[in-house]
């Protein structure tokens, strides 16, 4: 599979996460504005150890289901791609059962143990059947991944994410009144049903466009390929572990120590879930980009590795990063420009400041995602284990440290966040040049997306001098074609990176 196919599925799955974040954009700020950053807050304490059993659960399965069936599929061997899914969606199903089982009966113990507020104990109970079902679309996930089509898990993944809206803010809305830990209860419940309904689209989807070999093949020992299943992907767990390990850790410490720092629990319940309902869900909005991007690097970089095209590799790699930066740039400066109207929208005006600090430093988490999907295509899975490691033994002790204090609190939470984007994406960074031998290109990788920005930000700045609140969508628009403009000037983007696009691409005729 060509260039092409990297690039196009990159662009099915930016535009899927795209109108997926816009939905989760409108659900965030329905919840913060009618159900409470209280009711968040319990919710997001629980998401962290929900997100743990996951890990435990697909153990990195569908990351190595996606690169076993690309390398399978490119040298043609397509009854083996199919007797890896099945073998691996085996596995996948029974652990789900079990992890899901096993957490029901222990999660009384967990509430009182591990969460600083018990009150999250009927949240965790039905968050625990969606382990099940997320574990087995995450099989089906990983096998389109592998066979570079995207557009089942962007359909799924839409689905899903509308069903989790209407069933999750109904269900909060109508519980509310019983407290804010009963319209917890109705957000775990839309998760619940959204996924149902994901597993239900891509099942349908994979019975329609499922490979069916077309010769006989020497057969596969199913021991070999569990072996290669799980060399592959235990790095991907260790390091999923160690993610999701310090997330579980951050709501635990960040409300413990706000309260040192002078807030009363509810106070620092409130403040823990205006940071992730409001700071971090307009921080990764742009990563909807670097998401899509790293699910299509790992199957493309492995099959250009397993037929051992070297200068592809390193030119895959290279575009990477630099669309990386040529998006996160622009969106990192309106997040910081726009942080105080874009955090009121959500009834968070305080979270305006740590939105800044969290702007200055989130190009570094986009570059971590994408370099990270790269040295996984690589079949490097465990260097970003290690490199997530170092980063978090230095940023967790500046988080405990600091969001105790009064005069930092928030803010210093956000400056260890930041601390670790930068740690992470530049050790990645330097075992991707290592690795591949691919050059930092500074005209192409810095210099081309700052300018354009810089010439941005100035067109904020010239018309901000008319305060009408209808200013900001004509600051937004012209900003964004100010970038755009300077990008073309300065050959940060071509009609040539243009003709690679999907659907408008055969229309452009430079």
């Amino acid at each position: 599979m060509g260039k092409r196919t990297f690039v196009y599925g990159a662009a099915i799955l930016f535009a899927a996460n795209l109108l997926n974040r816009i939905i989760g954009f409108i659900y965030q700020y329905l919840i913060m504005t009618h159900i409470g950053g209280e009711a968040y807050g319990l919710f997001h304490m629980v998401f962290p150890i929900y997100m743990m059993a996951l890990v435990l659960t697909t153990a990195g399965v569908p990351i190595a289901i996606s690169k076993m069936v690309s390398e399978a599929i490119s040298l043609n061997r397509l009854a083996r791609a199919q007797h890896i899914f099945r073998l691996a969606l085996t596995f996948l199903t029974i652990s789900g059962g079990l992890v899901a089982l096993s957490l029901y009966f222990i999660s009384p113990y967990l509430a009182h143990r591990l969460f600083p507020d018990p009150r999250v104990l009927n949240i965790f109970l039905v968050c625990t059947p969606a382990i099940f079902v997320v574990s087995i679309s995450s099989g089906f996930r990983g096998y389109f991944q592998g066979v570079q089509n995207m557009v089942p898990t962007a359909l799924s993944q839409i689905c899903e994410q509308v069903v989790r809206v209407l069933v999750g803010f109904s269900s909060a809305l109508i519980l509310s009144p019983r407290g804010a830990e009963w319209a917890a209860i109705g957000l775990a419940l839309g998760m619940l049903a959204g996924e149902i309904m994901g597993l239900i689209i891509i099942f349908i989807l994979y019975t329609l466009k499922r490979i069916k070999p077309s010769q006989a093949e020497p057969p596969t020992q199913s021991a070999h390929i569990f072996k290669e299943l799980f060399s592959l992907s235990s790095p991907v767990t260790a390091g999923r572990l160690i993610a999701t390990g310090l997330s579980s850790l951050d709501a635990v410490l960040i409300p413990q120590r706000l309260q040192i720092a002078g807030y009363t629990a509810r106070e620092a319940t409130t403040l823990f879930g205006q940071l992730g309902g409001s700071a971090f869900t307009l921080l990764s909005f742009p990563s909807v980009f670097t998401f899509a991007l790293a699910a299509s690097l790992v199957p493309s970089i492995s099959e250009a590795s397993a037929r051992n095209q070297y200068q592809i590799v390193k030119m895959r790699s290279s575009e990477a990063i630099r669309l990386t930066l040529l998006i996160g740039t622009p969106s990192l400066l309106i997040l910081f420009y726009f942080a105080a109207p874009l955090t009121a929208f959500f009834k968070s005006e305080s979270i305006a400041p740590i939105l800044r600090i969290l702007a200055l430093g989130g190009i570094f988490s986009y570059l971590q995602q994408t370099t990270t999907g790269i040295l996984q295509g690589l079949g490097k899975f465990y260097l970003p284990v290690i490199n997530s490691i170092i980063s978090g033994l230095l940023r967790i002790p500046v988080l405990y440290y600091l969001t105790a204090q009064p005069t930092w609190g928030l803010s210093g939470t956000a400056v260890s966040y930041v601390l670790g984007y930068l740690i992470m994406a530049l050790l990645n960074m330097g075992a991707l040049i290592r690795y591949t031998g691919m050059m930092i290109d500074l005209p192409r990788f810095i210099l081309q997306p700052l300018s354009a920005g810089i010439a941005m930000m100035l067109l904020f700045r010239m018309l901000s001098i008319m305060p009408q609140p209808w200013i900001i969508p004509l600051q937004l628009f012209f900003g964004s074609a100010a970038y755009i403009v300077i990008l073309f000037l300065n050959g940060g983007v071509t009609f040539r990176d243009l003709r690679k696009l999907p659907w408008i691409g055969k229309y452009i005729p430079f």
